[in-house]
């Protein structure tokens, strides 16, 4: 009887011990498997399903489309965690509030819909059915993990030097409901052009933009990637191709209006053949999750990764930079969930 006590207790302890996490297993959205949103994924899982971790959390990877998906996902429910770009975030908890005032084309320039305000009209229609506490204006920030840049890559022997000389090619902006193709129309509003102005404009996912330049089909690959990228590197190495700069004031206004976007430098020597840093814009990706998640779990989550962040470096290159006092650092595209700033608070990293 005294044995069969111990028992039912010892189980009584455990599963309360689970149950102060709001849930045992946490999904995490990334995305395609040639991006870097995948291997980070992996590499988050890894660091939170540790042996020996005591939180009672298990990270359960999922390929995705990434960010709109994400973000979508997360909203509905779907996921629990996901990773996106810091502008799509910024944009989907801002929908609600001030939607006639984000990236809105000028009334002297009519256009149709754009990517972007198709994005935004999808997200608004999911969020009108969505329960209160999965809204967009519920999305959270975990963590600001590596930036991801504008990318543009041509044949070693291209003309294109910069990027109005894209103009008149052969391009891909990306497939629908991309990341990419809504940062391509940005660029496009603020030029004043259109998909008229290219040669041939195709809907290429993004695993296929490499294989796209290589084999002739398109001038220029276009894409908003971490780096080192597995993508980049198989255009620079199967057909000798290089990184080209994106500067210009379109581009400084963009910035000037979108807290979002910075200016960033491609570190130079990492792909063959492209020794110089090369001059760009970017955006941040984002560990984001919504209010949903307890802040038990958030701060579970936040700490086992701000805990082994000398091993996470090691797991990727577009890791190596990272530190931890920019990874708190403001303007956040969505506020921090109370777990992240109750760890961050905890490590003297906020006030």
């Amino acid at each position: 009887m005294v044995i069969k006590i111990i028992l039912l207790t010892s189980l009584a302890v455990l599963f309360s011990t689970y149950s102060n996490a709001e849930k045992l297993v946490v999904s995490l959205g990334t995305g395609g498997i040639t991006g870097v949103y995948y291997p980070t994924g992996g590499s988050i899982c890894r660091i939170v399903n540790k042996p020996g971790a005591v939180h009672g959390i298990r990270c359960a990877l999922e390929a995705t489309d990434g960010s709109v998906s994400n973000i979508d996902r997360v909203q509905r429910g779907a996921l629990d965690v996901g990773i996106a770009q810091s502008n799509w975030v910024y944009h989907s908890y801002n929908t609600r509030r001030n939607n006639a005032d984000i990236g809105s084309p000028s009334t002297a320039q009519k256009q149709p819909a754009s990517e972007t305000q198709k994005l935004r009209e999808i997200s608004e229609a999911v969020n009108t059915s969505l329960e209160p506490t999965n809204s967009a204006a519920s999305l959270r920030t975990l963590l600001v993990l590596y930036p991801e840049y504008f990318t543009l890559i041509v044949p070693r022997h291209s003309s294109i030097r910069n990027f109005d000389d894209i103009k008149g090619k052969r391009i891909s902006m990306g497939t629908a409901g991309s990341s990419l193709r809504a940062t391509m129309d940005d660029l496009l509003l603020k030029k004043g052009w259109t998909q008229a102005d290219f040669s041939q404009v195709l809907k290429l996912d993004a695993s296929e933009q490499a294989s796209a330049l290589c084999q002739g089909r398109i001038d220029v690959m276009i894409y908003t990637v971490g780096h080192p990228s597995a993508a980049a590197r198989e255009a620079t190495e199967d057909c000798d191709s290089r990184l080209v700069g994106v500067r210009g004031p379109e581009i400084e206004q963009l910035l000037a209006e979108n807290s979002y976007y910075r200016w960033a430098k491609i570190p130079g020597a990492i792909y063959r053949g492209n020794i110089k840093s090369i001059s760009t814009f970017g955006v941040n990706a984002t560990l984001f999750t919504s209010t949903a998640l307890s802040e038990e779990t958030a701060y579970a989550l936040v700490k086992s990764l701000l805990e082994n962040l000398a091993e996470f470096r090691t797991m990727h290159p577009a890791f190596t930079r990272l530190d931890p006092e920019l990874m708190v650092k403001g303007p956040f595209a969505a506020p921090l969930h109370k777990g992240a700033i109750r760890y961050f608070k905890e490590i003297g990293l906020l006030p």
